[in-house]
């Protein structure tokens, strides 16, 4: 059994291209795609198996576009549990300008599915026979899929044994929390948004993360901050992670690569402390790559030394 097991339920081709310049009206002749599988529980994935996890992904396809993402997936020697769709899976589509160095991202929201399509979702993870450590469900919500489907996922995976890891936004995040999860990774938007705040400083970043984490909503919250750095939250502790000083080519995937490296270095029992420096070194590997191809693992190697985190929790109690 694979120690960590991701779910995405609106998962996508990710095509990018190089452009010279973005005009409205004109033509505008692109460099030959590139196209990467994607999806949030499947870019964890694929950054938890490039760092050494056993992983399986779990997600539902559709059409000839449906059948590349599965080649895709495969193609990186990731196993999957796919499940079929009536409509086809989605694609994104994110282009470079080479004259500014702006990056124009379109992200669709994916096709509505039948009740019967997202509960086959659910059934395979059911379907498992030993439980695997961590049960990462992650990214966005299609049409047709209720609000409380990650709920779903954190009971299911309780069931099993398993530890629930949760990657989503407004209503979806919300549901989820109600069940009581291991681990959360909104951004700072996500976050205020859920809270209902500003949280400008990062005081109230904190009261704010560890008022989830205290009353049992999540036992750890890692906000990622974006160049600012990020925060790992739990009751009683609490970790800054200064950002890097790095040029930044593509911040696609950024946040995904830091769940996956968080979820893989906690699945090989590394200290909460260390699986947050592999998480903020990969998030800064991602941020070096261009498109859509995630963080590499030698990348992440040589980053981690430049990690800077500090225990912040006793000085702001």
């Amino acid at each position: 059994m694979p120690q960590i097991v991701t779910l995405t339920i609106n998962p996508a081709i990710d095509i990018f291209v190089n452009v010279d310049h973005v005009e409205s009206t004109r033509k505008l002749r692109c460099s030959a795609p590139k196209r990467d599988p994607g999806g949030g529980g499947i870019n964890v994935a694929r950054v938890a198996h490039r760092l050494g996890a056993d992983v399986l992904a779990i997600y539902p396809i559709g059409g000839q576009i449906g059948k590349l993402l599965h080649r895709l997936v495969e193609r990186e020697a990731i196993a999957s549990l796919v499940t079929p769709s009536h409509v086809e899976t989605r694609e994104n589509f994110t282009a470079y300008e080479e004259e500014t160095g702006a990056q124009y991202r379109f992200v669709l929201p994916g096709s509505r599915l039948h009740r019967a399509e997202w509960e086959a979702v659910l059934d395979r993870l059911a379907s498992l026979t030993e439980p695997p450590k961590f049960v990462v469900a992650s990214g966005s919500m299609p049409p047709g899929a209720p609000d409380d489907f990650f709920a779903r996922v954190a009971r299911q995976a309780k069931t099993l044994g398993a530890r629930t890891v949760i990657d989503t936004s407004g209503p979806a995040l919300a549901a989820a929390l109600t069940e009581g999860v291991a681990v959360i990774k909104p951004n700072l938007v996500e976050l205020a948004e859920y809270v209902a705040a500003p949280l400008e400083r990062d005081e109230d970043r904190i009261a704010a993360c560890r008022e989830i984490a205290a009353d049992g909503r999540a036992e750890i919250v890692a906000l990622t901050l974006g160049d600012q750095g990020a925060l790992l939250v739990t009751a009683d502790r609490a970790w800054r992670a200064l950002p890097l000083t790095i040029e930044a080519v593509s911040t696609v995937g950024a946040g995904d690569s830091f769940l996956g490296g968080l979820v893989a270095a906690l699945a090989a029992d590394k200290p909460l402390e260390d699986a947050f420096r592999v998480a903020v070194a990969a998030a800064s590997a991602a941020v070096r790559t261009p498109g859509t191809g995630l963080c590499q693992p030698q990348d992440v190697e040589r980053l981690l030394p430049d990690v800077q985190i500090k225990e912040i929790a006793r000085a702001m109690a």
